[in-house]
């Protein structure tokens, strides 16, 4: 047996314990030839892998990053580099061929799922592997990277409570997820953030401000706004700094504004992590073994599953308006901007 392995996308952390996950299941139990690809799908294009061993794949689950490397090579989409006028996915299904791969296991987002998708249907054979900090892969209760990334962020905000307590501020501070507010709203809730603002709800900074106010006559004099990226506003700037602009209009408190950025997605994964990763790694590798292709490796119920690509691909976890974690933090003050 012969699998290509491939991390495509942003980084976030699990992705070794994910390689580490599937190759070893492979390499000792079933004796196969396990092939780390380059690069994401790039590496397929450009013919770039090499053979991974045992002691390869030795020391790497508390690793972040990848040791694969990735990219956000996109082979259906047509762009303006210097590939684009050969046709990639020829030439992946060429290059997966002369490998002579038996499966190629794709661990990335959205994007990656929805190519692993399109290169099941050109014949190859494929499992996906939900990795993203945003939470919002379709099909699975939770993805690898999350969870890390809520601990990370949480432990930012623990941090800018002491500060804005010290100087009597609101603090606002800006986290990922473009279009999902799971890790805003996580680490909202885990950091006592007093204001949280997500992409699924619509928000009023008249109801901010108020709320701000009234924390003021109660002698709270600092506040924590946690804000998603991803919210809808209409100036050129961030999400933190188009909130801080606005607010800090209406109130009579200093404000400040940190954009978390790459930091969300860095460094070693959590204890959780590491143990997701690996039960999605060895589910994969069963798939395999069982030829049971053109699936993507999900938790449902904290049971792995394997839910077919044609489900998955093209479709967004959102957080539901009416997430009942949403009106457990209202019910002991949270602040959404808007009236549940």
């Amino acid at each position: 047996m012969r699998v290509g392995i491939l991390t495509a996308g942003g980084d976030c952390p699990g992705l070794n314990a994910a390689i580490r996950g599937v190759g070893k299941t492979l390499l000792v139990n079933n004796k196969a030839r396990v092939f780390g690809i380059s690069s994401g799908f790039l590496g397929l294009i450009e013919n770039d892998y090499r053979e991974l061993t045992e002691n390869d794949l030795s020391g790497i689950l508390t690793l972040g990053g990848t040791i694969l490397g990735t990219s956000r090579e996109k082979p259906f989409k047509k762009s303006s580099d210097y590939l684009e006028e050969i046709d990639k996915p020829a030439i992946i299904k060429e290059n997966y061929e002369k490998l002579k791969l038996d499966c190629l296991v794709c661990i990335g987002g959205n994007g990656t799922q929805k190519t692993a998708l399109k290169l099941a249907k050109q014949g190859l054979n494929v499992i996906g592997m939900p990795k993203t900090i945003d939470n919002d892969i379709w099909g699975t209760d939770v993805t690898f990277g999350f969870h890390s990334a809520v601990d990370i962020a949480t432990e930012a905000i623990d941090r800018l409570h002491t500060t804005a307590n010290a100087h009597k501020r609101v603090m606002v501070i800006e986290l990922m997820g473009h279009h999902a507010g799971w890790l805003t709203l996580y680490a909202g809730i885990a950091g006592g953030g007093d204001v949280i603002l997500i992409p699924e709800i619509d928000y009023d900074l008249n109801l901010v401000s108020e709320y701000l106010a009234e924390r003021s006559k109660k002698e709270k004099q600092s506040s924590i706004i946690v804000v998603a990226e991803g919210i809808r506003h209409k100036e050129k700037m961030s999400a933190g700094q188009y909130i801080a602009k606005k607010v800090g209009k209406m109130i009579d408190q200093d404000i400040r504004v940190t954009i978390l950025g790459y930091i969300q997605r860095g460094g070693s994964p959590s204890a959780y992590d590491r143990l997701l990763a690996t039960r999605y790694g060895a589910t994969a590798a069963e798939l395999i073994t069982q030829g049971n292709f053109g699936n993507m490796v999900a938790l449902r119920d904290d049971v792995p599953v394997a839910v077919p690509l044609a489900e998955v691909a093209g479709k967004l976890k959102l957080v539901p308006k009416d997430l009942p974690l949403i009106q457990k933090a209202a019910n002991v003050g949270t602040c959404f901007g808007t009236k549940f």
